[in-house]
């Protein structure tokens, strides 16, 4: 059983070290790994272990560690973790991945880079501070900003009234003290960034708006204090200096609108993660000594009694206990169709009641329910990077170098081949080519669309751990799917049971239903439930034995008790004689599956044990197939049922009698073969297979350890939801191919703009301010091209 775990007050490798030791020492715990860099644990046990138990061994420990369930929100005063669904603070993440999958605690700057860090799981107070806080700024920005630009933009009036009033030298020292909010308030932040990103030489956007907004207002400044110093050039008629004060802070006011704009963005990004976070509820109603008592979900205990109400949304995972249920899922399962519920099926927290009241039992609770494993997954694939920006990475590395040396190379062109005044043209000129070229969009085109893709993915009960799946998911051109549970129902039954001699079938299925008690394969399962129905008797089994792929065997009143399939048989020395495989075979021809019973190494007889093919499962294929995927069906089952599966299905490709390594095997043959291989299976007995296949596909509930296994999870069990995958990666893919389009066509195209490169044909210039502009919509036309994503169907 693994859990992750954050853990607060590590600062350095001797804090992980340490801290790694006491969890370690913990009774029952196998593993621990613990990330500095992200604040957490990932813990291994051999049983649950209580919260308060790994608190108890770090207070001990002597040390000031806290920890707590990600998800939780952490109280410093109290000193208690709380349940955070709705209610969390967020972890923050740079949208450039400039440390990897690092994360921080609170709202900021990116140290490396200086991006605003960005909330994976929303927190409406903080996206709402942020909004604020830079909506104050820019409106400041604005008030100072305006008059600066009305006072530059009026000595193109002829006989400037301004002139009268007050001599230019005056209006350019008002220039400089309105625009001293800007540069050392409002905007300061951009130049604080472009510090940082030279000392540690991650140079980014910020890197070319503080050399090309610093640039113009130094000159400016230096220029008003010595004159002298310019030769006439730089001089206007009244001898001053020509100031960019203007250009300086409409600029930087421009950027700051392009923040403020995508702030505002940012928050609609995540709004498929805000939807799942507003489904879980905040109270229940538990039944204690037979009343009936209010209390708040984070109360909720395993094993309690609830009243679910009409309407009402479901608190935790668990299942009915009495009555009966209509239950509209499609918030989790992408499913619109309400499903009915009957005792003993399971329910998931979050999903809404119909018109029917029930009582309920709690299984999972708090961070353990399906709804914040899929909140605690979305946010995780979220700041995940996908392949492809490697590519912006690496783009992003050379750039900003190559642009300096394009803008020096530019003010040295128009400084000698320039019209006059030259050098005043060669500074306008080299600080556009800076402002035009700032690739802030470039490094924003990748994670905006993984964020709202894979938000997209978790409303259609599609759950994808990274990135990466996400990205190769669109270049799969084979599938290999499992048989019991993904093509079929995974609900086998047993149907008739089978004697060869003087043993009763009442027999043999007490023999059966007793072994099988200690095995968890879903036919085994279906083997004991079918029992307890017949009201058999359940026997002690000694030295119980399961074999992967085959059966089981054990000892039951001294004697020795074989089950599974004909290879169980072969294992454990049972002769099948053509008579007993000729009456098997006579079932397995229909799709049905056979589980052979021996008793002292002599075969007795066998259960014959069916499983519906899913209705969808026919439709599903033939798109599959119709995207030109292969499909294979790899099964453990015998060649007959194997065959008659495949024919209903419409498959020419399929392989029975497989083991687990034989489907791994079989995954590693096509990846020799330069195939980009899909497996489709469980999630449990498949987990090798689907950790081995360039993506994963665990079909199921979004269990543990589904999740753990595969790297998309499909919470309905339903092959069509395969399709959805392929469709949202292609989507996804082509919405960042989209942007990364963008992102460098505004450089593509306005970096020679800038330079000067139209101005001999047509006597065109781009303004500073003009490619100010530009660079920062081309940010927002980023996100919102990211946004379409919302409204895809897949």
């Amino acid at each position: 059983m693994k859990k992750s775990y954050q853990i607060h007050g590590m600062s350095c490798m001797g804090c992980k070290n340490h801290v790694e030791k006491i969890l370690s020492e913990v009774e029952a715990v196998q593993s621990v790994k613990v990330d500095l860099d992200n604040s957490s644990a990932q813990i291994e046990s051999l049983t649950p272990i209580s919260i308060e138990v790994f608190k108890v061994a770090l207070r001990t420990g002597g040390d000031s560690y806290t920890i707590h369930p990600f998800g939780h929100t952490f109280n410093k005063t109290s000193k208690k973790s709380e349940v955070a669904i709705g209610k969390t603070s967020g972890t923050f993440y740079c949208p450039m991945h400039c440390e990897g999958s690092k994360v921080y605690e609170t709202a900021g700057d990116c140290p490396v880079c200086g991006m605003d860090l960005i909330a994976s799981t929303p927190n409406l107070s903080a996206e709402e501070k942020n909004y604020r806080e830079l909506s104050s700024k820019f409106w400041l920005s604005v008030l100072f900003t305006m008059p600066i630009f009305i006072i530059a933009m009026s000595e193109m009036v002829p006989n400037n009234p301004l002139f009268t009033i007050l001599d230019q030298t005056y209006w350019n020292w008002i220039q400089f003290f309105l625009s001293l909010p800007v540069v050392f308030y409002t905007c300061w932040m951009f130049f604080k960034r472009a510090f940082r990103s030279v000392k540690t030489w991650n140079l980014n956007m910020f890197t070319l708006i503080g050399i090309g907004a610093g640039v113009a207002w130094s000159f400016s400044l230096f220029g008003l204090i010595f004159p002298d110093f310019f030769p006439s050039d730089f001089k206007n008629e009244s001898g001053s200096v020509h100031v960019y004060f203007e250009a300086a802070t409409v600029i930087l006011t421009l950027v700051l609108l392009g923040q403020l704009l995508e702030a505002r963005a940012h928050s609609k990004t995540n709004t498929s993660i805000k939807e799942l976070l507003k489904l879980a509820p905040d109270k229940a109603y538990r039944i204690n000594k037979g009343e009936e008592e209010i209390i708040s979900v984070e109360q909720i205990e395993p094993k309690d009694l609830l009243r679910v109400k009409p309407g009402d949304k479901i608190p935790v995972d668990g299942y009915i206990f009495e009555g009966q249920a209509t239950i509209d899922e499609s918030m989790v399962t992408g499913e619109p169709l309400a499903v009915s519920k009957n005792v003993k099926d399971s329910v998931i927290g979050g999903t809404i009641n119909g018109n029917r009241s029930f009582l309920m039992k709690a299984e999972k609770v708090g961070t353990d329910t399906l709804l914040s494993q899929i909140i605690q997954l979305v946010n995780s694939a979220s700041r995940s990077r996908a392949p492809i920006q490697n590519l912006a990475d690496k783009v992003a590395a050379y750039f900003v170098p190559i642009v300096v040396a394009i803008s020096i190379g530019t003010y040295v062109a128009w400084a000698i081949w320039g019209p006059e005044p030259a050098h005043v043209f060669a500074l306008v000129n080299a600080i556009a080519v800076l402002i035009i070229a700032c690739p802030c969009a470039l490094g924003l085109a990748t994670p905006m669309s993984v964020m709202v893709g894979v938000g997209k993915g978790a409303q259609n009960g599609i759950l994808i751990k990274n990135a990466e799946a996400l990205e190769k998911m669109e270049l799969i051109d084979t599938l290999i799917i499992d048989k019991t549970g993904t093509i079929t129902e995974g609900k086998p039954s047993v149907e008739t049971i089978v004697s060869f001699d003087y043993h009763t079938e009442h027999q043999i299925l007490s023999y059966s239903s007793s072994l099988n008690q200690m095995s968890e394969h879903p036919l085994a399962e279906a083997i004991v439930a079918y029992g307890k129905e017949q009201g058999v008797d359940l026997i002690d089994v000694d030295d119980f034995l399961a074999v992967t792929g085959k059966g089981v065997s054990g000892r039951i009143n001294q004697k020795q008790i074989v089950i599974g399939n004909h290879k169980m048989m072969d294992w454990a020395g049972v002769t099948l004689s053509q008579h007993h495989l000729r009456s098997a075979q006579e079932y397995q021809i229909t799709g049905k599956t056979v589980s052979y019973v021996a008793i002292d190494s002599v075969i007795h007889g066998y259960l014959v044990i069916s499983d519906a093919i899913k209705e969808s499962s026919k439709s599903a294929i033939k798109n599959i197939l119709e995207k030109g995927i292969q499909v294979f069906m790899l099964t453990g089952d015998n060649e007959n049922t194997a065959k008659y599966v495949a024919n209903e299905l419409g498959l020419k490709n399929f392989k029975a009698s497989c083991l687990p390594e034989d489907k791994l095997n079989e995954i590693q043959k096509l990846q020799t073969q330069g195939h980009i291989v899909a497996m489709a299976g469980d999630g449990i007995n498949d987990a090798p297979a689907l950790a081995k296949s360039d993506v994963g596909i665990a079909m199921g509930t979004g269990t543990d350890v589904a999740i753990e296994s595969a790297s998309i999870t499909l919470l309905k069990d339903d092959i069509t939801g395969i399709i959805k995958a392929k469709n949202l990666s292609h989507q996804v893919m082509n919405n960042i191919r989209q942007n990364l389009f963008f992102a460098l066509v505004y450089n593509t195209i306005g970096v020679p703009i800038a330079a000067g490169i139209l101005y001999p044909f047509f006597g065109i210039l781009l303004s500073p301010m003009i490619a100010a502009l530009a660079m920062s919509f081309s940010s927002v036309s980023v996100i919102t091209n990211a946004l379409r994503l919302k409204k895809i169907n897949i």
